[in-house]
Protein backbone atom coordinates (compact mmCIF):
# COMPACT_ATOMS: atom_id res chain seq x y z
CA UNK A 1 0.00 0.00 0.00
CA UNK A 2 1.66 3.53 -0.81
CA UNK A 3 1.64 6.98 0.46
CA UNK A 4 -1.06 8.01 -1.37
CA UNK A 5 -3.59 5.34 -0.65
CA UNK A 6 -2.71 5.75 3.03
CA UNK A 7 -3.27 9.33 2.75
CA UNK A 8 -6.47 9.00 0.75
CA UNK A 9 -8.05 6.39 3.04
CA UNK A 10 -7.03 8.89 6.64
CA UNK A 11 -8.80 11.40 4.65
CA UNK A 12 -11.99 9.01 4.09
CA UNK A 13 -11.95 8.06 7.60
CA UNK A 14 -11.32 11.71 8.69
CA UNK A 15 -14.41 12.73 6.71
CA UNK A 16 -16.76 10.24 7.96
CA UNK A 17 -15.74 10.85 11.69
CA UNK A 18 -15.97 14.60 11.64
CA UNK A 19 -19.18 13.68 9.81
CA UNK A 20 -20.51 12.32 12.74
CA UNK A 21 -22.04 9.22 11.51
CA UNK A 22 -19.29 7.20 13.37
CA UNK A 23 -20.51 8.23 16.44
CA UNK A 24 -24.26 7.45 14.92
CA UNK A 25 -23.30 3.98 14.09
CA UNK A 26 -22.04 3.45 17.21
CA UNK A 27 -24.70 4.92 19.33
CA UNK A 28 -26.82 2.80 16.67
CA UNK A 29 -24.76 -0.80 17.36
CA UNK A 30 -25.16 0.24 21.03
CA UNK A 31 -28.99 0.56 21.11
CA UNK A 32 -29.52 -1.93 19.26
CA UNK A 33 -27.54 -4.32 22.20
CA UNK A 34 -28.64 -2.61 24.66
CA UNK A 35 -32.74 -2.45 23.67
CA UNK A 36 -34.93 -4.92 25.76
CA UNK A 37 -36.26 -7.60 23.53
CA UNK A 38 -40.29 -6.83 23.05
CA UNK A 39 -42.96 -9.42 22.48
CA UNK A 40 -46.69 -9.00 21.42
CA UNK A 41 -49.95 -11.56 22.71
CA UNK A 42 -52.47 -11.07 20.57
CA UNK A 43 -55.66 -12.34 22.99
CA UNK A 44 -57.97 -13.01 19.34
CA UNK A 45 -61.89 -13.12 20.49
CA UNK A 46 -63.22 -15.60 17.29
CA UNK A 47 -66.69 -14.88 16.21
CA UNK A 48 -67.27 -11.12 17.31
CA UNK A 49 -67.04 -10.80 21.12
CA UNK A 50 -70.04 -8.46 22.68
CA UNK A 51 -67.76 -5.58 24.05
CA UNK A 52 -70.87 -3.31 25.50
CA UNK A 53 -70.60 -6.37 28.01
CA UNK A 54 -67.12 -6.21 28.49
CA UNK A 55 -65.92 -3.21 28.67
CA UNK A 56 -68.36 -0.29 27.64
CA UNK A 57 -71.77 -1.00 29.20
CA UNK A 58 -74.45 0.82 29.21
CA UNK A 59 -76.35 0.33 32.89
CA UNK A 60 -79.74 1.73 33.25
CA UNK A 61 -80.47 2.02 29.39
CA UNK A 62 -82.39 -1.18 27.90
CA UNK A 63 -79.96 -2.42 25.78
CA UNK A 64 -77.21 -2.12 28.38
CA UNK A 65 -78.35 -6.12 29.53
CA UNK A 66 -77.71 -7.72 33.37
CA UNK A 67 -74.64 -7.02 33.86
CA UNK A 68 -73.15 -5.06 36.49
CA UNK A 69 -69.52 -2.96 36.26
CA UNK A 70 -67.45 -2.72 38.31
CA UNK A 71 -64.15 -0.41 38.91
CA UNK A 72 -60.95 -1.46 37.51
CA UNK A 73 -59.02 1.84 37.82
CA UNK A 74 -60.37 5.25 38.79
CA UNK A 75 -60.88 5.95 35.60
CA UNK A 76 -62.01 2.45 34.15
CA UNK A 77 -65.04 0.38 34.93
CA UNK A 78 -65.10 -2.76 33.26
CA UNK A 79 -67.77 -5.94 33.33
CA UNK A 80 -68.85 -7.40 36.82
CA UNK A 81 -67.50 -10.43 35.30
CA UNK A 82 -63.63 -10.23 34.95
CA UNK A 83 -63.18 -9.21 38.77
CA UNK A 84 -59.73 -11.36 38.72
CA UNK A 85 -58.47 -8.90 35.17
CA UNK A 86 -59.97 -6.09 37.08
CA UNK A 87 -57.35 -6.17 39.71
CA UNK A 88 -54.75 -5.04 36.76
CA UNK A 89 -57.02 -2.40 35.45
CA UNK A 90 -53.86 0.44 35.89
CA UNK A 91 -52.42 -1.72 33.12
CA UNK A 92 -55.24 -1.91 30.86
CA UNK A 93 -55.83 0.89 28.11
CA UNK A 94 -59.53 0.24 26.09
CA UNK A 95 -60.18 1.55 23.34
CA UNK A 96 -63.58 2.57 22.79
CA UNK A 97 -64.39 4.51 19.66
CA UNK A 98 -63.69 1.33 17.30
CA UNK A 99 -65.67 1.88 14.60
CA UNK A 100 -64.92 -0.85 11.30
CA UNK A 101 -67.95 -1.22 8.69
CA UNK A 102 -66.70 -4.48 8.02
CA UNK A 103 -69.60 -6.50 9.63
CA UNK A 104 -69.13 -10.10 7.97
CA UNK A 105 -66.84 -12.55 9.77
CA UNK A 106 -63.95 -13.03 6.97
CA UNK A 107 -63.78 -9.11 5.62
CA UNK A 108 -63.92 -8.43 9.16
CA UNK A 109 -61.15 -10.84 10.38
CA UNK A 110 -59.04 -9.90 7.60
CA UNK A 111 -59.77 -6.13 7.91
CA UNK A 112 -58.60 -5.88 11.89
CA UNK A 113 -55.58 -8.49 10.89
CA UNK A 114 -54.04 -7.22 8.02
CA UNK A 115 -55.37 -2.88 8.01
CA UNK A 116 -57.20 -4.14 4.79
CA UNK A 117 -59.83 -5.42 2.44
CA UNK A 118 -59.10 -8.99 1.36
CA UNK A 119 -58.11 -9.51 -2.86
CA UNK A 120 -57.14 -5.23 -2.58
CA UNK A 121 -55.65 -4.83 -6.08
CA UNK A 122 -54.20 -8.50 -6.10
CA UNK A 123 -52.23 -7.72 -3.05
CA UNK A 124 -51.62 -10.60 -0.46
CA UNK A 125 -51.16 -8.47 2.41
CA UNK A 126 -49.69 -10.02 5.87
CA UNK A 127 -51.19 -10.49 9.09
CA UNK A 128 -50.38 -8.54 12.04
CA UNK A 129 -48.32 -11.37 13.62
CA UNK A 130 -46.41 -11.52 10.74
CA UNK A 131 -45.34 -7.76 10.14
CA UNK A 132 -44.08 -8.11 13.49
CA UNK A 133 -42.23 -10.89 12.88
CA UNK A 134 -40.32 -9.37 10.14
CA UNK A 135 -39.95 -6.57 12.07
CA UNK A 136 -38.57 -7.77 15.99
CA UNK A 137 -37.83 -11.25 15.28
CA UNK A 138 -34.46 -12.58 15.06
CA UNK A 139 -33.59 -15.01 12.01
CA UNK A 140 -31.26 -17.43 13.88
CA UNK A 141 -33.61 -18.31 16.60
CA UNK A 142 -34.20 -21.69 17.49
CA UNK A 143 -38.06 -20.65 17.61
CA UNK A 144 -40.72 -19.56 14.69
CA UNK A 145 -40.84 -15.86 15.41
CA UNK A 146 -44.08 -16.04 15.27
CA UNK A 147 -46.78 -18.88 16.81
CA UNK A 148 -50.67 -19.06 16.07
CA UNK A 149 -51.85 -21.23 19.19
CA UNK A 150 -55.25 -22.96 18.45
CA UNK A 151 -56.44 -20.27 15.73
CA UNK A 152 -60.14 -20.71 14.46
CA UNK A 153 -59.16 -19.98 10.82
CA UNK A 154 -62.84 -21.27 8.98
CA UNK A 155 -63.73 -17.21 8.70
CA UNK A 156 -60.40 -15.87 6.58
CA UNK A 157 -57.75 -18.37 6.16
CA UNK A 158 -55.39 -15.54 4.53
CA UNK A 159 -56.18 -13.06 7.56
CA UNK A 160 -53.61 -15.53 9.35
CA UNK A 161 -50.43 -16.06 6.58
CA UNK A 162 -47.77 -13.65 6.11
CA UNK A 163 -48.87 -12.24 2.61
CA UNK A 164 -46.65 -11.07 0.49
CA UNK A 165 -43.81 -11.19 3.48
CA UNK A 166 -43.48 -15.01 2.34
CA UNK A 167 -43.00 -18.17 4.15
CA UNK A 168 -40.29 -16.96 6.74
CA UNK A 169 -42.92 -14.64 8.38
CA UNK A 170 -45.68 -17.48 8.23
CA UNK A 171 -46.88 -18.72 12.16
CA UNK A 172 -46.32 -21.74 13.41
CA UNK A 173 -49.39 -23.23 13.78
CA UNK A 174 -50.07 -25.14 17.51
CA UNK A 175 -53.39 -26.89 17.86
CA UNK A 176 -55.42 -25.90 14.87
CA UNK A 177 -58.45 -26.27 13.69
CA UNK A 178 -60.30 -26.76 16.94
CA UNK A 179 -63.74 -25.08 16.34
CA UNK A 180 -65.31 -25.64 20.12
CA UNK A 181 -62.38 -24.13 22.46
CA UNK A 182 -60.76 -27.76 22.13
CA UNK A 183 -63.84 -29.04 24.52
CA UNK A 184 -62.91 -32.78 25.40
CA UNK A 185 -59.77 -32.96 23.69
CA UNK A 186 -56.57 -33.77 25.42
CA UNK A 187 -55.17 -30.35 25.66
CA UNK A 188 -51.45 -31.47 26.59
CA UNK A 189 -51.36 -33.10 22.93
CA UNK A 190 -53.71 -30.16 21.13
CA UNK A 191 -50.66 -27.49 22.45
CA UNK A 192 -47.98 -29.83 20.91
CA UNK A 193 -46.21 -29.46 17.88
CA UNK A 194 -46.84 -32.04 15.10
CA UNK A 195 -44.16 -34.27 13.76
CA UNK A 196 -41.23 -32.23 16.00
CA UNK A 197 -40.04 -35.54 17.14
CA UNK A 198 -37.81 -37.84 14.71
CA UNK A 199 -39.54 -41.16 13.54
CA UNK A 200 -38.77 -43.95 15.83
CA UNK A 201 -37.95 -46.25 13.20
CA UNK A 202 -35.05 -43.52 11.48
CA UNK A 203 -32.07 -43.02 13.42
CA UNK A 204 -29.79 -40.19 13.05
CA UNK A 205 -27.32 -40.77 10.62
CA UNK A 206 -30.40 -41.61 7.67
CA UNK A 207 -32.03 -38.51 9.44
CA UNK A 208 -29.22 -36.22 8.94
CA UNK A 209 -28.52 -38.03 5.42
CA UNK A 210 -32.11 -36.87 4.35
CA UNK A 211 -31.93 -33.57 5.49
CA UNK A 212 -28.72 -33.07 3.04
CA UNK A 213 -30.33 -34.97 0.31
CA UNK A 214 -33.58 -32.20 1.13
CA UNK A 215 -31.29 -29.11 1.24
CA UNK A 216 -29.05 -30.52 -2.11
CA UNK A 217 -32.59 -30.51 -3.95
CA UNK A 218 -33.30 -26.75 -2.38
CA UNK A 219 -30.30 -25.39 -3.85
CA UNK A 220 -30.44 -26.84 -7.50
CA UNK A 221 -34.15 -25.95 -7.39
CA UNK A 222 -33.25 -22.06 -6.17
CA UNK A 223 -29.96 -22.17 -8.88
CA UNK A 224 -32.12 -23.06 -12.01
CA UNK A 225 -35.29 -21.26 -10.74
CA UNK A 226 -33.81 -18.20 -8.61
CA UNK A 227 -36.34 -15.87 -7.08
CA UNK A 228 -37.46 -14.49 -3.26
CA UNK A 229 -39.81 -17.46 -3.27
CA UNK A 230 -37.38 -20.21 -3.62
CA UNK A 231 -35.50 -18.33 -0.79
CA UNK A 232 -38.42 -17.87 1.60
CA UNK A 233 -39.22 -21.34 1.17
CA UNK A 234 -35.95 -22.90 2.03
CA UNK A 235 -35.92 -20.16 5.05
CA UNK A 236 -38.86 -21.83 6.30
CA UNK A 237 -37.59 -25.38 5.87
CA UNK A 238 -34.35 -24.29 7.49
CA UNK A 239 -36.20 -22.29 11.02
CA UNK A 240 -38.35 -26.36 11.08
CA UNK A 241 -35.37 -28.48 10.71
CA UNK A 242 -33.66 -26.16 13.46
CA UNK A 243 -36.57 -26.36 16.03
CA UNK A 244 -36.32 -30.11 15.28
CA UNK A 245 -32.80 -30.29 16.15
CA UNK A 246 -32.98 -27.69 19.61
CA UNK A 247 -33.68 -27.60 22.84
CA UNK A 248 -36.01 -25.10 21.65
CA UNK A 249 -39.02 -27.61 21.34
CA UNK A 250 -39.07 -28.23 24.92
CA UNK A 251 -41.38 -24.68 25.50
CA UNK A 252 -44.20 -26.58 24.35
CA UNK A 253 -44.14 -28.92 27.47
CA UNK A 254 -46.58 -28.00 29.88
CA UNK A 255 -46.49 -30.98 31.97
CA UNK A 256 -43.01 -28.90 33.33
CA UNK A 257 -45.45 -26.35 35.31
CA UNK A 258 -46.60 -26.94 38.07
CA UNK A 259 -49.87 -27.96 38.33
CA UNK A 260 -50.92 -25.06 40.90
CA UNK A 261 -49.66 -22.75 38.02
CA UNK A 262 -51.25 -24.54 35.24
CA UNK A 263 -55.05 -24.39 37.79
CA UNK A 264 -54.56 -20.64 37.82
CA UNK A 265 -54.58 -19.92 34.08
CA UNK A 266 -57.59 -22.34 34.19
CA UNK A 267 -57.69 -26.29 32.45
CA UNK A 268 -59.17 -24.92 29.38
CA UNK A 269 -57.36 -24.27 25.72
CA UNK A 270 -57.37 -21.08 26.39
CA UNK A 271 -55.94 -21.03 29.70
CA UNK A 272 -53.35 -23.65 28.39
CA UNK A 273 -52.68 -21.57 25.63
CA UNK A 274 -52.12 -18.14 27.75
CA UNK A 275 -49.70 -20.46 30.05
CA UNK A 276 -47.96 -21.15 26.77
CA UNK A 277 -47.81 -17.92 25.57
CA UNK A 278 -45.75 -16.79 28.76
CA UNK A 279 -43.40 -19.25 28.26
CA UNK A 280 -42.62 -18.73 24.79
CA UNK A 281 -42.22 -14.99 25.78
CA UNK A 282 -39.55 -16.19 27.90
CA UNK A 283 -37.97 -17.72 25.16
CA UNK A 284 -38.45 -14.14 23.03
CA UNK A 285 -40.95 -15.06 20.84
CA UNK A 286 -41.67 -11.62 19.75
CA UNK A 287 -45.31 -12.37 18.23
CA UNK A 288 -47.93 -15.10 19.72
CA UNK A 289 -51.97 -15.21 19.35
CA UNK A 290 -54.38 -16.88 21.54
CA UNK A 291 -57.87 -17.98 20.20
CA UNK A 292 -60.93 -18.07 22.01
CA UNK A 293 -64.09 -18.69 20.26
CA UNK A 294 -67.64 -19.15 20.63
CA UNK A 295 -68.09 -15.47 20.70
CA UNK A 296 -71.19 -15.13 17.84
CA UNK A 297 -73.56 -15.34 20.47
CA UNK A 298 -77.03 -14.70 17.93
CA UNK A 299 -78.89 -16.51 20.62
CA UNK A 300 -78.51 -16.40 24.40
CA UNK A 301 -76.17 -13.75 24.88
CA UNK A 302 -75.69 -13.14 28.51
CA UNK A 303 -75.18 -16.77 29.22
CA UNK A 304 -72.89 -17.11 26.79
CA UNK A 305 -70.99 -13.93 27.54
CA UNK A 306 -70.70 -15.18 31.13
CA UNK A 307 -69.53 -18.51 30.43
CA UNK A 308 -66.83 -17.00 28.01
CA UNK A 309 -65.59 -14.28 30.65
CA UNK A 310 -64.67 -16.21 33.27
CA UNK A 311 -62.32 -18.53 30.91
CA UNK A 312 -60.72 -15.21 30.15
CA UNK A 313 -60.65 -13.34 33.42
CA UNK A 314 -58.89 -16.65 34.82
CA UNK A 315 -56.06 -16.80 31.85
CA UNK A 316 -55.39 -13.08 30.78
CA UNK A 317 -55.47 -12.45 34.85
CA UNK A 318 -52.75 -15.46 35.34
CA UNK A 319 -50.70 -13.99 32.17
CA UNK A 320 -50.17 -10.35 33.61
CA UNK A 321 -49.75 -11.53 37.08
CA UNK A 322 -46.47 -13.86 35.61
CA UNK A 323 -45.24 -11.47 33.13
CA UNK A 324 -45.33 -8.85 35.97
CA UNK A 325 -43.56 -11.25 38.56
CA UNK A 326 -40.62 -12.37 36.05
CA UNK A 327 -40.69 -8.50 35.04
CA UNK A 328 -41.73 -8.94 31.49
CA UNK A 329 -44.88 -6.78 31.80
CA UNK A 330 -43.10 -3.86 30.61
CA UNK A 331 -41.56 -5.35 27.74
CA UNK A 332 -45.09 -7.09 26.56
CA UNK A 333 -47.76 -5.72 24.87
CA UNK A 334 -51.30 -7.66 25.29
CA UNK A 335 -53.85 -6.76 22.47
CA UNK A 336 -57.84 -8.04 22.94
CA UNK A 337 -59.46 -7.79 19.79
CA UNK A 338 -61.74 -10.00 17.54
CA UNK A 339 -63.45 -8.98 14.33
CA UNK A 340 -66.62 -6.39 15.69
CA UNK A 341 -68.57 -6.03 18.20
CA UNK A 342 -72.81 -7.16 18.95
CA UNK A 343 -75.47 -5.36 18.51
CA UNK A 344 -76.67 -2.68 21.35
CA UNK A 345 -80.04 -3.63 20.49
CA UNK A 346 -80.69 -7.14 22.04
CA UNK A 347 -82.49 -9.26 19.87
CA UNK A 348 -85.69 -11.69 20.58
CA UNK A 349 -83.67 -14.88 21.23
CA UNK A 350 -81.85 -12.68 24.00
CA UNK A 351 -78.99 -12.81 21.67
CA UNK A 352 -77.06 -9.76 20.01
CA UNK A 353 -75.91 -9.66 16.25
CA UNK A 354 -72.96 -8.26 14.24
CA UNK A 355 -72.04 -4.42 14.96
CA UNK A 356 -69.07 -3.29 13.54
CA UNK A 357 -70.06 0.69 14.43
CA UNK A 358 -68.90 1.38 17.46
CA UNK A 359 -67.45 -1.32 19.69
CA UNK A 360 -64.11 -1.57 21.72
CA UNK A 361 -60.80 -3.30 22.17
CA UNK A 362 -57.89 -3.08 24.68
CA UNK A 363 -54.52 -2.61 24.64
CA UNK A 364 -52.01 -3.20 27.59
CA UNK A 365 -48.46 -4.01 29.65
CA UNK A 366 -45.73 -2.89 27.46
CA UNK A 367 -45.73 1.14 25.70
CA UNK A 368 -49.00 1.20 27.31
CA UNK A 369 -50.70 4.01 29.82
CA UNK A 370 -53.23 1.92 31.49
CA UNK A 371 -55.60 2.56 33.87
CA UNK A 372 -58.49 4.26 31.13
CA UNK A 373 -60.52 4.07 28.84
CA UNK A 374 -60.46 6.23 25.23
CA UNK A 375 -63.27 7.04 22.87
CA UNK A 376 -66.62 7.40 23.94
CA UNK A 377 -69.94 5.63 22.49
CA UNK A 378 -73.80 7.07 22.69
CA UNK A 379 -75.89 6.52 25.92
CA UNK A 380 -77.73 3.75 23.54
CA UNK A 381 -74.27 2.27 22.49
CA UNK A 382 -74.84 2.52 18.83
CA UNK A 383 -72.60 5.70 17.84
CA UNK A 384 -69.16 6.34 18.59
CA UNK A 385 -69.36 10.02 19.69
CA UNK A 386 -65.29 10.94 20.69
CA UNK A 387 -62.79 9.66 19.03
CA UNK A 388 -63.60 7.02 16.15
CA UNK A 389 -60.65 4.45 15.82
CA UNK A 390 -60.92 2.45 12.61
CA UNK A 391 -58.81 -0.22 12.31
CA UNK A 392 -55.40 1.26 10.81
CA UNK A 393 -55.44 3.72 13.92
CA UNK A 394 -55.87 0.59 16.02
CA UNK A 395 -53.20 -1.56 14.23
CA UNK A 396 -50.89 1.84 14.26
CA UNK A 397 -51.70 2.26 18.14
CA UNK A 398 -50.14 -1.51 18.09
CA UNK A 399 -47.57 -0.64 16.35
CA UNK A 400 -46.53 2.42 18.07
CA UNK A 401 -46.74 0.55 21.51
CA UNK A 402 -44.30 -1.76 20.25
CA UNK A 403 -41.89 0.53 19.03
CA UNK A 404 -42.31 -0.38 15.42
CA UNK A 405 -42.57 2.15 12.54
CA UNK A 406 -45.99 1.88 10.72
CA UNK A 407 -44.96 3.93 8.06
CA UNK A 408 -42.40 1.93 6.73
CA UNK A 409 -42.93 0.20 3.93
CA UNK A 410 -41.91 -3.42 2.58
CA UNK A 411 -42.15 -4.76 -1.16
CA UNK A 412 -45.00 -6.18 -1.82
CA UNK A 413 -46.00 -9.18 -4.75
CA UNK A 414 -47.04 -6.82 -7.41
CA UNK A 415 -43.81 -5.44 -7.00
CA UNK A 416 -45.24 -1.92 -4.95
CA UNK A 417 -43.86 -0.79 -1.21
CA UNK A 418 -46.57 -0.98 0.49
CA UNK A 419 -46.43 0.62 4.37
CA UNK A 420 -46.45 -1.48 7.26
CA UNK A 421 -50.46 0.55 8.07
CA UNK A 422 -51.85 2.01 5.47
CA UNK A 423 -51.62 6.40 4.72
CA UNK A 424 -53.50 8.44 7.23
CA UNK A 425 -53.34 5.99 10.10
CA UNK A 426 -53.07 7.56 13.56
CA UNK A 427 -52.59 5.93 16.63
CA UNK A 428 -54.61 6.75 19.79
CA UNK A 429 -51.68 8.43 21.80
CA UNK A 430 -53.50 8.97 24.14
CA UNK A 431 -52.47 5.29 25.15
CA UNK A 432 -49.09 5.08 24.41
CA UNK A 433 -46.46 5.41 27.29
Amino acid sequence: MDRRHLLRVGAVSTAVSMSGWMGQLARAAEEKNTKPKRSCILLWMNGGPSTIDLWDLKPGHENGGPYKEIEAAPALKISEHLPKLAKHGKNLAVLRGMSTKEGDHARGTYLLRTGQLPGFAGIQYPSIGSLVSKELGDPKSELPNFISIAPQRFFAMDAFGPGFLGPVHAPLIVGDGQFNNGQGGNIDQILKVADLDRPKNIDEPTSAARLDMLRDMQEEFATTRPGSMAKSHAAAYDRAIRLMQSEGGKVFDLTQEKNATRDKYGRNLFGQGCLLARRLVEKGVPFIEVTLGNWDTHGQNFDLVKGLSGTLDAAWAALMDDLKDRGLLETTTIVWAGEFGRTPKINQGKGRDHYPNAWSTVIAGGGVKGGQAVGKTSKDGTTVEERVTPAVDFLATVCSALGIDFEKQNMSNVGRPIRIVDKGAKPVTEVLA
